[in-house]
């Protein structure tokens, strides 16, 4: 089985060569889908052996898929510039292509990083993402900004041993910015789907994410930075509801 490594920037992506470097050793072919960044992302990408294919961002949905259209192979691995798979994940899959019978889609879990410390708790601690995929069997799908890939019924899918690593964030003003910017495209995403905002969703829901996240997913365990990520995504909430009512919505 050969394998086409896709990886998504989005604007300047610093960690492309790490994310790059960790998969060199199981890629038949890598392709950076780049946004037209302004930093040395292609530059970086191109030294290191990946094609580049220059797209003005279409939404991370249509983005992905579009990625899709430019592998070499069916057999797709799909990463972000601020995500790079461990050892463990690297050789789960040597194995699977070494193998002659792989099954049509595999997840792994995907450990988060926020400004220096790796998040265990909470909704930011490790989720598990369906990444590695026969492109045959599916398509991204979802309701942007939370893409997710989506396999045929009747798909065969395993879990794999090992983690993708993800550096969300290096700074919370880099997050608080993050937050008015997917908060935005969510609020659009649901205008388009014809769902509707309310006082009560702009008040209640963004309190209910917080309790949720900080206290019943223990967020609280991961200190000063589990408090901050259960606060500015319950911001997030309340600002999608509000920008989908200030829509119509």
């Amino acid at each position: 089985m050969k394998l086409t490594v896709a990886i998504i920037t989005y604007n300047e992506s610093q960690n492309i060569k790490r994310c790059i470097q960790s998969v060199q050793s199981i890629a038949d072919d890598i392709i950076v889908i780049d946004s037209f960044s302004t930093d040395h992302t292609v530059e970086i990408a191109k030294e290191l052996g990946a094609r580049v294919v220059l797209q003005q961002f279409l939404g991370h949905i249509e983005q992905k898929n579009f990625a899709i259209s430019h592998a070499l192979f069916p057999f797709i691995l799909s990463l972000d510039a601020d995500e790079a798979i461990d050892e463990t994940l690297k050789n789960e899959i040597l194995k699977i292509k070494a193998s002659n019978n792989p099954a049509d889609g595999y997840i792994t879990n995907r450990h988060n990083n926020y400004c220096g410390q790796w998040i265990n708790h909470g909704a930011w601690k490790s989720d598990l993402k369906l990444r590695l995929w026969n492109s045959q069997k599916g398509k991204w799908g979802g309701l942007n900004p939370h893409d997710k890939f989506e396999m045929q019924a009747g798909s065969n899918i395993e879990k794999l041993q090992g983690k993708i690593l993800h550096w969300s964030y290096t700074s919370m003003a880099e997050h608080e910015g993050k937050v008015e910017y997917f908060s935005t495209i969510a609020a659009k995403a649901y205008q388009v789907k014809g769902k509707k905002s309310s006082y009560f969703k702009i008040g209640f829901s963004p309190v209910f994410r917080f309790i949720r996240d900080y206290i019943f997913k223990l967020g609280f365990l991961d200190g000063k930075f589990g408090f901050i990520i259960a606060k500015l995504t319950a911001r997030e909430v309340r600002l999608k509801y509000k920008k989908l009512m200030e829509l119509g919505g």
